[in-house]
């Protein structure tokens, strides 16, 4: 082969490979164009909710139900107090409340016939007394004129009748109010203390109930905080718990992709571990508010660039997705 001949060769395998080197670039540049008409990708991670759990009364610790790492179901019971105090109040508010029943149904029914009757036996005798110191001081009174009787005597039989008087007063104004009843100010006053009674029972009921713990959710128990036996404070910390629904995945999209997406549109959820078995979701929020992009999100774009939030509610019955577990997120666009 000659030295012309070779020159040849090597030229035209360069230029065969710059043409593909420029096929290729077009090639890649066709795909690009065609893919970003209709998917988006996006990077993020599965939201971290978690929830602090504590007593809203205070007390000892009895019970801590469960370990760190433990599974837990909405309604459990997970961790509960030493109750004997809060018995002790529920007891002492009934015992109140039926004091103020028993107060209030006196003020509404009145006097009982027995005791009116009583009332009226006691104004006749008192009138009986009345009218024979009445009789008694009309005899000192004429005696006295001719001399008959002492002044000791005369002022004795004054003071008898105007005490006999007195006492007749006072019975006549008690059968009255015994007929009559007692006053509507009277009888508001004793439904109000019964109202209050009441509520102090179902605030007793209430702080009895706060002496459990229930969970809030289906979990998983992140942090065990405190220990049987431990004295704590209202809202004290003392488990935190992670929760499983709903799923939300927090990613980031730059705002020259913004326009293109909006709430409620699919979006097929994959994870590293398995890449071909997507998961369902939807955007449920974004943010109207741009931010730098976090560093815990691994994006294709620089990380200074300013992006927006998304949250995207994923469906995952079989609790296959954990918490802070990175994912890809592809939302087909329309053309």
């Amino acid at each position: 082969m000659t030295k012309s001949t070779s020159k040849i060769l090597i030229l035209i395998s360069v230029l065969g490979g710059i043409a593909l080197l420029i096929i290729f670039y077009f090639a890649t540049w066709y795909w690009k164009q065609n893919n970003y008409k209709k998917h988006l990708i996006l990077y993020g991670n599965v939201d971290i909710r978690q929830v602090d759990l504590g007593f809203r009364v205070s007390g000892r610790i009895e019970k801590m139900l469960f370990e760190e790492g433990d599974e837990v179901k909405v309604g459990d019971i997970i961790a509960t107090l030493d109750k004997a105090p809060y018995e002790a109040d529920l007891a002492t508010a009934k015992a109140q409340l039926s004091q103020t029943e028993a107060n209030y149904a006196k003020l509404i029914h009145g006097s009982r016939p027995q005791e009116i009757e009583e009332n009226r036996a006691n104004v006749q005798e008192r009138r009986a007394v009345f009218e024979n110191a009445s009789i008694i001081f009309k005899r000192q009174s004429e005696q006295i004129k001719v001399g008959a009787t002492s002044q000791q005597a005369y002022d004795d039989a004054l003071a008898q009748k105007n005490e006999a008087e007195a006492l007749l007063k006072n019975a006549k104004e008690a059968l009255s109010l015994a007929e009559e009843g007692f006053r509507q100010e009277d009888i508001d006053a004793g439904r109000a203390a019964m109202e209050a009674a009441k509520a102090q029972v179902e605030s007793a009921k209430l702080n009895l109930k706060d002496t459990h713990i229930y969970s809030p959710s289906d979990g998983i128990i992140m942090t065990r905080v405190r220990e049987p036996g431990a004295i704590i404070a209202p809202l004290s910390i003392v488990y935190t718990l992670s929760l499983y629904h709903p799923i939300w995945i927090r990613a980031y999209v730059s705002e020259v992709d913004l326009g293109r997406i909006k709430p409620g549109m699919e979006a097929l959820v994959t994870t590293d571990t398995h890449p071909d078995k997507p998961f369902i979701g939807q955007i449920g929020f974004i943010s109207p508010q741009a931010e730098f992009t976090p560093k815990t999100v691994e994006t294709t774009e620089l990380r200074t660039d300013l992006v927006y939030r998304l949250r995207i509610i994923v469906n995952d019955p079989k609790n296959e997705l954990r918490q802070g577990m990175p994912v890809t997120v592809k939302m087909r666009i329309a053309e």
